[in-house]
């Protein structure tokens, strides 16, 4: 609900893909997710960087941004996949730091 947040998202006009992470899981990620489903934005939820004080607070809310949307992932997966491709000095580096 930042109107300063929802500028910068909106001048990424063909960038749709938000990556979130962060603490209450069922609460704070999930309502920053539904707003962003709600102007066409497509979170990126980062599942070993999201937690809750409840597993199952943490589980529930997963599972109910998956259904509306929302991509899962790891914050490993999403590294490389952010990288593009192997054998790069910076691939190197994020690989030493992920061992």
């Amino acid at each position: 609900g930042v109107p300063e947040v929802w500028d910068r998202l909106n001048t990424l006009e063909e960038q749709r893909y938000v990556i979130l992470f962060g603490i209450e899981t069922h609460v704070c990620v999930l309502q920053t997710a539904l707003d962003l489903i709600s102007e066409d934005f497509v979170p990126v939820i980062v599942e070993d960087c999201v937690s809750s004080r409840r597993p199952n607070d943490k589980q529930v809310a997963l599972r109910r941004m998956e259904s509306v949307g929302c991509i899962l992932t790891t914050s490993e997966s999403l590294l490389f996949e952010l990288l593009g491709k192997a054998g790069t000095d910076t691939f190197k580096a994020i690989s030493g730091l992920v061992k």
